[in-house]
């Protein structure tokens, strides 16, 4: 089942602007590092992020075990390139580091055009632009270019050098830790192991970074928080790997990933289907006023499959734009930073900041004065003439609060089921808890 909705926009908030143009600048100082599973690149990236968070890395050793995976070799790149004859590079990874394809082996030999082709990778169908190959679990090496410029290399004797290593190493992923008035944990992930790709997967890593920035920067957090930058699968399955202890305190999770484009915010429901992450969701959504999409849960896609696997089930759902798989340019030169805006950038961050916010002020409530209607009126909380065709939507609120807070339902159950803002309804509970109508209830159990 999806659900779809559009609506008029709302005004945005003086800071978006201000903040996308933060992670589009971050963007660009991050687009050309050579990220891979591991490696350097990795490294290079973290030591970035260390200037505007708290990040903590971990390094896991080649060979150590990942769930049912294994961390493989670590993959540097010194050089490599495709030459003449002559000397002249028709293929460098210097130019970008697309060019080769990911987790190459070393090489340094002379073959002929006709011996080359088979390690060559081009789109047909896309001639000028340069796609995204890796070959991570199997020994092998390959460049890619554009098709235009395969089909203008002349017969001939090439040099093919990769100057590269490929050996025992380790695995890097980055997290930061934000401490809550409680322990109970909202997780949120990204992965970080794709080169000079600028919506999959940098947009995901510079709005998470923005992201922690702000929250970092709050005196008061409910939950504690723990971000997590982490290579794709691997990456994720080796913090499962040796966090199998903390899972209990998750709560609610978040993969942000390919949220840089002009495409509607899609969400994708966690494996549970009914999370209170789903439902804060729909509803943070709903009130952003923009184009959006709800997904049901599916096995395909990013790390929420590592999250959502059935032996860890959190409650984590997945936050994008155009999914990586649609993205025109996915996976190619042609998803570079010119194509993301920082307004984009900034609508992604806030739409983040929301669901987050609802997630901490999201409560539920018993009403204290359960037999009939209890007079606002003298409470200082309803209008003093009555008579009026509708209810103005601060009463309607408070109306809808009191009639539903059995215990059961909360603040989102409300928003959702009677259609009104979530603020609003926030707004409303804390009126009526201030003059003694409502007391805070434990969670329901679902």
């Amino acid at each position: 089942m999806t659900a779809a909705a559009t609506t008029t926009a709302a005004s945005p908030p003086d800071d978006e602007l201000e903040l996308g143009t933060a992670a589009h600048e971050l963007m660009g100082r991050l687009f050309g590092l050579c990220r891979s599973l591991t490696g350097d690149g990795v490294r290079a990236t973290f030591e970035i992020l260390g200037e505007h968070i708290p990040l903590q890395v971990t390094e896991v050793p080649s060979g150590a075990p990942a769930c049912d995976w294994t961390i493989p070799d670590e993959w540097n790149v010194r050089d490599a390139y495709v030459a003449r004859s002559g000397g002249e590079r028709v293929i460098d990874f210097r130019r970008s580091n697309l060019h080769l394809v990911s987790y190459s082996e070393p090489v340094d030999t002379t073959m002929s055009l006709e011996e080359l082709r088979p390690h060559l990778h081009t789109l047909p169908d896309r001639p000028d632009v340069v796609p995204y190959r890796t070959s991570y679990w199997a020994r092998t090496w390959g460049f890619c270019l554009a098709h235009r410029d395969l089909v203008a290399l002349a017969p001939g004797e090439y040099r093919v050098v990769i100057d590269a290593r490929l050996e025992p190493g380790h695995l890097s992923y980055g997290e930061v830790a934000l401490e809550g008035e409680s322990e109970e944990e909202i997780l949120v992930s990204t992965y970080v192991c794709h080169p000079s790709l600028a919506n999959d997967n940098l947009s995901g890593i510079v709005v998470a970074t923005l992201l922690a920035q702000q929250l970092a920067a709050q005196p008061v957090r409910r939950h504690s928080y723990r971000f997590l930058f982490a290579p794709g699968t691997i990456g994720s399955l080796a913090w499962l790997e040796r966090n199998g202890e903390r899972l209990e305190r998750i709560r609610h999770g978040l993969t942000v990933a390919c949220v840089g484009d002009d495409g509607p915010l899609v969400y994708k429901r966690s494996r549970r289907g009914d999370a209170d992450v789903d439902r804060v969701a729909a509803v943070t959504l709903r009130d952003l006023g923009t184009p959006y999409r709800i997904r049901d849960f599916e096995p395909w896609g990013g790390d929420e499959r590592q999250f959502c696997s059935p032996g860890v089930d959190l409650p984590l759902g997945a936050l994008s734009r155009t999914a990586h798989a649609e993205y025109p340019g996915n996976h190619t030169s042609a998803d570079s930073p010119d194509r993301i805006t920082a307004a984009s950038l900034g609508r992604s961050i806030r739409a983040c900041l929301a669901l987050l916010q609802a997630l901490e002020t999201n409560r539920t409530y018993r009403n204290l004065a359960p037999v009939g209607e209890p007079q606002l009126g003298r409470r200082g909380l309803y209008r003093t003439a009555g008579g009026a065709v509708t209810a103005p939507p601060d009463e309607r609120a408070m109306l809808w609060v009191l009639n539903q807070s059995d215990g059961t339902q909360t603040l989102i159950d409300i928003a959702d089921r009677s259609g009104l803002p979530y603020a609003s309804i926030l707004r409303a509970a804390q009126r009526l808890e201030q003059v003694n109508l409502l007391r805070e209830s434990p969670a329901p159990d679902r």
